[in-house]
């Protein structure tokens, strides 16, 4: 015991001496704590935002019923009602906002056609593999290397320099010196990057297995960049080239890569803007006011007989037949956004199986994943939401086309969006493939100091 802590006090003393790299260490603390805290107020700031879209809702609905109770009928009801969706974020959300900082997480919709209001503020093509707001994700794969390296990148040259590394070879237990130094200074980086994430999960309240999850993937993450590091470090350069061989990786496997590996899937999987989507479901929807409507009428029961027994439109204005253009408007598109949602979910799997190459984006689609703020949760809030307007529809639909009277008592059983009960379950199997990925290159940086032992440095 006294052996270890004589050691661990040498090698902090030797850490303690470059003012490099205590800064180093302060800094990398300061930055994830910011980055969780400022998780953590997004996080709060998007649940009292869904609250009090909550509270406007309840208020909204109070004005709905008078309007019933003093001559409303369905097809009004159906088209003045507003009704709240929305995707409250998870206890691990505030690790990466992810898609969350872009896309809709509260969506109020009405009968009508769905297509244009899912997409009516989309403004770009959300892609996993770029960098985003100031989180713990951004500070573990973009921030934390350019640390391990200012730490990592001298260890063997520095040595050699001042004339020590012969010495050092020659020791009985040289290899263990190695480790031991590049074990203190892992976990150094280690306790900075993940401290405030331990107080931010104790804040939010987030389970076990996911802080198991995060600990361990940061850890890899760390363990690869030492592992590069020491692979570069250790090949008899000076401590200046290392640095920069070590910053031009960096740019290489974190932007560079990842840039170009988006534009080789943009262009091998095109994926249309949903707001394609939503102008071709507006161009049917208004171009049917110069079809016949009975021509409507027929289009509409084809896919849907259990309303055929309808009265005839009468010669006036009717509620049915507008909701039935609109129902065929989001029907003419069925085609398109099934696709759309197919070349994303394709666009999804390829930037999984990029991170086998590339531990940034592996990291990323990790932590994505366990926040349940990447392209598929996204992708499911929208199926939620789809789900709850085929529930809508065809509540109206039981008025509109039986012509049973609306009111207050009917308008008080329509349907109520149910958010996401469960969580997305861990990602253990996408976090194993990156631990294992990292630890591999770890295990040969280590290898590569212990041919130092060997004397295969001169």
């Amino acid at each position: 015991m006294n052996l270890l802590t004589n050691w661990l006090s040498f090698e902090w003393r030797l850490i303690a001496r470059s003012r490099l790299s205590v800064v180093a260490l302060l800094l990398l603390l300061l930055l994830s704590a910011l980055s969780v805290w400022s998780g953590v107020q997004e996080a709060a700031r998007q649940r009292a935002t869904i609250a009090r879209l909550a509270t406007l809702q309840a208020q909204d609905s109070a004005v709905a019923t008078i309007r019933n109770a003093t001559g409303g009928d369905a097809g009004s009801a159906a088209y003045y009602t507003f009704h709240h969706t929305w995707d409250a974020p998870t206890d691990a959300a505030f690790l990466a906002l992810g898609l969350r900082d872009v896309a809709p997480y509260a969506l109020r919709i009405r009968a009508l056609g769905l297509q244009a209001q899912l997409y009516e503020g989309e403004s770009f093509n959300p892609e996993v593999a770029l960098p985003g707001r100031f989180d713990f994700a951004f500070v573990l794969i973009y921030l934390s290397p350019l640390f391990v390296i200012a730490l990592l990148h001298d260890l063997v040259s520095n040595e050699r320099q001042s004339g020590r590394l012969r010495m050092l070879a020659a020791m009985p237990d040289g290899a263990r010196l190695w480790r031991r130094r590049v074990a203190l200074r892992f976990a150094l980086l280690l306790a900075c990057l993940v401290l405030p994430v331990l107080a931010g999960a104790l804040w939010t309240g987030l389970g076990v297995a996911a802080i198991a999850i995060v600990l361990a993937v940061a850890a890899s993450y760390l363990a690869c960049w030492i592992g590069v590091s020491l692979l570069i470090g250790a090949r008899g350069r000076r401590s200046v080239t290392n640095a920069t061989a070590l910053m031009g990786v960096w740019a290489v496997l974190t932007l560079v890569l990842p840039t170009l590996a988006n534009v080789v899937l943009t262009r091998a999987i095109p994926v249309h803007q949903g707001v394609d989507l939503m102008l071709a479901q507006r161009q049917t929807v208004h171009g049917a006011w110069e079809v016949p409507r009975d021509e409507t009428m027929r289009k509409f029961y084809l896919n849907h007989p259990q309303w055929r027994d309808s009265a005839p439109l009468p010669v006036g204005f009717h509620w049915k037949w507008y909701f039935a253009f609109h129902q065929l408007g989001d029907e003419s598109v069925a085609g398109q956004v099934a696709q759309y949602r197919a070349g994303l979910m394709a666009r999804q799997q390829w930037t999984e199986r990029l991170g086998w190459l590339l531990p940034g984006v592996g990291v990323q689609a990790v932590l994505h994943r366990l926040a349940a703020t990447d392209l598929p949760a996204q992708l499911a809030y929208q199926q939620r939401i789809t789900g709850f307007h085929e529930a809508l529809r065809n509540f109206y639909y039981g008025y509109l086309f039986t012509e049973k009277p609306f009111g207050p008592a009917q308008a008080a059983q329509q349907p109520v969006f149910e958010p996401a009960a469960d969580a997305a379950p861990a990602p253990w199997r996408a976090a194993g493939a990156v631990c294992l990925v990292a630890w591999l290159v770890f295990a040969a940086g280590i290898w590569r100091l212990a041919r130092i032992k060997a004397g295969a440095e001169r």
